[in-house]
C-alpha cells in the first residue's frame, strides 16, 4: 500500500508558495506490536497551522522540516496489531497530519460515535475549533446574559460558533466578516443581532453605529487594525479574548500591535490569551453540551469540504483568501 502525504519542506518567509511542500508517495510499514493503522478521511484546515511552520517559540513545537504537516484528522482503524485500546472498524480522531494513512501506538487518539454526528463534525463543532469557541467565550471571555459580544472571522469555524453560543446564553452579538455574502449567512442563518463587512465598511464607524453602547466581550480572530478598533469601544471591566491573529500570519514584517491598549486600563478591562488545549480535560463536557444543542437545533454546524490531497495547499489557502464558510475540511480518502 501507498500512502500520499503532505511533506513540510521548507519555512515560509510570507504566505507559503509551492516550495513550502512536497507531496511524496511512500510504502506503509509493517506495524509494530500494540500499533493501527487508520484510514485517513478528512483532515482539518486551520490558521493556527501557518503558526506552526514558524522556527519560534510558541504553545507548540514548531513542525520539524521533512516532517508530514501537522493537522487534525480523522478516520476508521482498518488494521490493529494486538492494540487493546481500539477494533478494526473503529472510527478515531486525532492528529493524524495531511496524509491517507497514519500508524499510531493509540496515544492521542480517542473514537467518536458517526451515529450521533457524521466524521467531518468532529473536526469541526465537536473537534477542536468547537471547543475553542466554547472554553473561549465561556471561560475566557465569562459571558453573562444581556452582555454584548463583539466576535471578529464571525463566519469562520471558530467565529460562528462563538457567535451562536453567545447568543444560547442570552447575549447580544455583532459579527465582523468579509463581504454581503458571509454577513447575511452570520444574521440571516446563525443568528447574530448585527453583522459589520470590514471590506467595504470603516470598523470605527460601523462600531459606533452598531454597538453604541459598547462592548462587553470581543472574541478576537484576526488581530490587526480590527482588534485596535474593538479595543476603543469596551465598557467596564470588558473582557477581550486573544484567540487568533490571522490577518498578521503572513506578515514578512514584525505583527502590528494594538495602540489603544490604554483602553484596558481606564476600563479596567482584561485581554487574555486562550489555548484549548488548557481545557483538554473538559473536552467531554463541552462536547456533549453543544450535542444537545445540535440536537435542540440551537447550533447550527457548517463544513466547507473540498476533494484530494493534491489538492492541499489550494485548499489551506482559502484560509487567508477568506474564499470559505464554516470549517475549511480537506476530504484525503480516495473511494
Amino acid at each position: 500500500m501507498k500512502n500520499k502525504q503532505i511533506i513540510f519542506k521548507k519555512r515560509p518567509v510570507g504566505v507559503p508558495d509551492t516550495d513550502t511542500w512536497q507531496l511524496e508517495s511512500n510504502e506503509i510499514p509493517e506495524l509494530q506490536e500494540g500499533e493501527i493503522l487508520i484510514q485517513q478521511h478528512y483532515i482539518s484546515l486551520d490558521p493556527a497551522m501557518r503558526g506552526w511552520m514558524n522556527d519560534s517559540k510558541s504553545y507548540i513545537p514548531p513542525i520539524a522540516l521533512d516532517d508530514v504537516m501537522r493537522a487534525g484528522s480523522i478516520g476508521t482503524i482498518i488494521k490493529n496489531n494486538g492494540n487493546p485500546k481500539f477494533n478494526i472498524g473503529d472510527v478515531v480522531s486525532g492528529w493524524g497530519g495531511v496524509q491517507q494513512y497514519v500508524i499510531s501506538n493509540s496515544d492521542n487518539w480517542y473514537k467518536v460515535d458517526t451515529n450521533l454526528a457524521p466524521m467531518p463534525v468532529y473536526i469541526g463543532t465537536l473537534g477542536m475549533p468547537g471547543m475553542t469557541a466554547y472554553f473561549g467565550i465561556t471561560e475566557v471571555g465569562k459571558i453573562k446574559e444581556g452582555d454584548i459580544v463583539l466576535v471578529s472571522g464571525a463566519a469562520g469555524a471558530v467565529g460562528s460558533i462563538v457567535g451562536q453560543i453567545a447568543k444560547i446564553k442570552g447575549c447580544t452579538v455583532i459579527g465582523i466578516a468579509g463581504g454581503k455574502e458571509k454577513c447575511d449567512y452570520i444574521v440571516n442563518e446563525l443568528g447574530f443581532d448585527d453583522a459589520i463587512d470590514y471590506k467595504s465598511e470603516n470598523i470605527y464607524s460601523a462600531l459606533k453605529k452598531k454597538c453604541p453602547k459598547g462592548i462587553d466581550v470581543y472574541f478576537d480572530n484576526v488581530g490587526g487594525i480590527i482588534l485596535d478598533a474593538a479595543l476603543s469601544k469596551l465598557r467596564m471591566h470588558a473582557r477581550v479574548v486573544i484567540c487568533g491573529a490571522i490577518s498578521q500570519y503572513n506578515n514578512k514584517s514584525k505583527i502590528n500591535g494594538p495602540s489603544n491598549y490604554l483602553s484596558l486600563l481606564v476600563t479596567r478591562s482584561t485581554m487574555q490569551g486562550m489555548v484549548v488545549m488548557d481545557y483538554a480535560a473538559k473536552f467531554g463536557e463541552a462536547a456533549q453540551q453543544m450535542g444537545t444543542w445540535m440536537q435542540e437545533g440551537k447550533l447550527k454546524s457548517k463544513e466547507d469540504i473540498y476533494v484530494g490531497i493534491e489538492n492541499f495547499q489550494e485548499t489551506y489557502n482559502r484560509l487567508f483568501s477568506g474564499d470559505k464558510k464554516g470549517k475549511l475540511i480537506l476530504k484525503v480518502i480516495e473511494e
